[in-house]
């Protein structure tokens, strides 16, 4: 084994410390029985779990982590475990994206505050893949992702079941008669039957994807399944490449380039990714000094067919997607055909090119070749402009209904998604096919949070009717295993004043997707006098980490991270109080 002993590590700033520092700090880590070789300059590496019960994608990661350890142990480093909070989606009230800044801010002061060299992220859930990421690109030291891995496929009376996607199709059933209480309550212990995140291409799977395609995670890990012994492996192999990476200096800065952000919204559409990549991305790219705005991801996948048939976008799962080849086979599908750069570097201190040279597509149904894909180029996302989004909104073309793309049709305005759960039911509501339901005041600012509401579900008396998908338009997000006519991100958001805030019961809301506009066929002097009347909401939050996410947040198209957190604190040695 090589010696990695180097007295001008980091970390020696606290274990190579003379005097009363360096006992103190040697001597309180030795109460866990480390002994004294442990110090003595080799590379220390921390382990970043959001393990916790409470966000049950994450709940099995202190398994992943010790098999991190074992890597780190076996490549000469010394492995150091540490927690940080879970933005559970599944659990987390009013919104798991409220704290993905908050989570962010955490894991960038940990890593600081701390004697590391290099870090292993451990995430699952959605929001913790980006947070974890952020964090870690403001620092910038070496760094490398383990996802913790899809549960295994659900099965329910002979069929696959997908988390999420399925939940919105049983309450479908259930609301039309076709299921009963009694069989949805069977359904739902058959959709989640192992550790790990959603196996549907939701956002927690498209995230762990985004991040292989960053280089910020081993080739192929993405999509091994939690329980997979396979995924221990990789999790071991990020422990030793790690220990490599703080030898070579191979930053996050190093890696997070412009070309790899263009290959990660590229990956995002032919996989059929979650419009959330689109804000996550956003956030990420504001971290390391990459301007990447709304437009970048319509201009870069027009051209980039959906090559992978999963939930909700089609019919298999992440297991299925795994044994097809993973994405490595998709990455060499994309480069085979010009759509990806090949020359970034990835964790793994070789390029794409190199990472993908040896990835096999499986079969033909689940990742499709470029010559024949599962959608056409130009399925992906699409960014609007108009007078109703100036600032842009998206619309997941794959998940959406091919005759809806181009719709003219009343608004039917409601104030908060509650507002229309309220009366979602009631057989009485004015809304037909050809309606345009708006939400408003669930962007970042206004709910507040950026929920994931927009996808509401079709009024009961139209879905009895046989109607299956409208036109929906939101201020709010998506969630990534979901699916239908929903325009996404519509910024400014209504709470800070942005045109939503101006539509009225009936005005013609018009949808182009071919065109990428969506505007309200109002004339111009009739919006400038609404907005005369209009007057902002009042601030509910006047403390706490609500209040400063209130203040500080920005909108969907810079990502709505903080302002104050946009580029890297780098990771200078803190001073030394002993």
């Amino acid at each position: 084994m090589t010696d990695r002993r180097n007295s001008n590590r980091r970390s020696q700033a606290w274990f190579g410390a003379r005097g009363r520092s360096g006992m103190l700090y040697r001597s309180w880590m030795r109460n866990q029985g480390f002994g004294h070789e442990v110090f003595d300059g080799r590379p220390v590496i921390g382990i970043a779990t959001s393990a916790s019960e409470l966000a049950p994608c994450n709940a099995h990661l202190t398994r992943v982590a010790e098999a991190v350890k074992r890597g780190v142990w076996q490549a000469g480093g010394l492995p150091l475990q540490f927690p940080t909070m879970a933005t559970g989606e599944t659990l987390m009230r009013p919104t798991a994206m409220l704290y993905r800044n908050l989570m962010a801010m955490e894991v960038e002061e940990l890593i600081r505050a701390n004697p590391l060299d290099g870090v292993v992220l451990l995430s699952g859930c959605d929001k913790t893949t980006p947070a974890m990421l952020m964090g870690a690109a403001s620092v910038d030291l070496p760094a490398v992702m383990v996802t913790g891995g899809p549960m295994l496929n659900g099965k329910y009376r002979g069929q696959d079941v997908g988390s999420g996607t399925h939940v919105w199709k049983f309450e479908e059933d259930l609301k039309t008669g076709r299921m009963t209480e009694e069989e949805c309550f069977f359904a739902e212990g058959c959709m989640a039957r192992s550790n790990g995140h959603c196996m549907t291409m939701g956002t927690a799977s498209t995230m762990a994807c985004v991040a292989e395609a960053l280089g910020m995670q081993l080739p192929g890990s993405a999509a091994w399944p939690a329980v997979d012994s396979r995924r221990m492996e990789t999790a071991q192999a990020a422990g030793r490449r790690i220990v490599d990476m703080v030898e070579e200096e191979l930053r996050p800065s190093r890696i997070l380039t412009r070309e790899a952000f263009e290959n990660a919204i590229r990956v995002n559409a032919a996989i059929g990714g979650s419009t959330n990549a689109v804000i996550h991305l956003t956030a990420l790219a504001g971290r390391v000094g990459v301007e990447l705005g709304p437009d970048d991801f319509d201009r870069l996948v027009r051209e980039v067919p959906t090559l992978v048939n999963l939930m909700p976008s089609g019919t298999y799962l992440m297991e299925d997607f795994c044994y097809a080849g993973g994405l490595p086979a998709v990455m060499a599908e994309l480069l085979g055909g010009g759509l990806l750069h090949g020359g970034p570097v990835t964790v793994t201190g070789r390029t794409v090119a190199d990472n993908t040279a040896q990835a096999e597509r499986v079969g033909s149904d689940v990742i499709t070749p470029l010559d024949a894909p599962f959608q056409p180029a130009g399925t992906g996302i699409a960014v609007l402009r108009g007078n109703l989004c100036p600032d842009g909104a998206v619309i997941k073309q794959s998940a959406a209904s091919p005759h809806l793309l181009t719709h003219r049709g009343p608004a039917r305005v409601f104030d908060s998604p509650e507002a229309y759960h309220a009366v979602a039911d009631d057989p009485g509501l004015d809304v037909d096919e050809n309606t345009v339901i708006v939400i408003r005041n669930a962007g970042p600012k206004g709910y507040p949070g950026m929920p994931e509401v927009s996808n509401v579900p079709l009024p009961a008396k139209l879905l009895q009717a046989g109607v299956t998908d409208m036109v929906r338009v939101c201020d709010g997000r998506m969630s990534g295993t979901g699916y239908g006519t929903v325009v996404l991100h519509v910024t400014p958001e209504a709470a800070v004043g942005g045109p939503l805030a101006l539509v009225r019961d009936g005005d013609p809301v018009v949808l182009d997707v071919p065109g990428r506009t969506l505007r309200l066929d109002v004339d111009d002097a009739e919006l400038a006098r609404r907005r005369q009347e209009w007057t902002p909401p009042a601030e509910r939050y006047t403390s706490g980490y609500t209040w400063l996410y209130t203040q500080h947040v920005e909108q969907a198209d810079r990502g709505a991270d903080f302002g104050f957190l946009r580029g890297g604190r780098g990771h200078e040695v803190p001073r030394d109080s002993h």
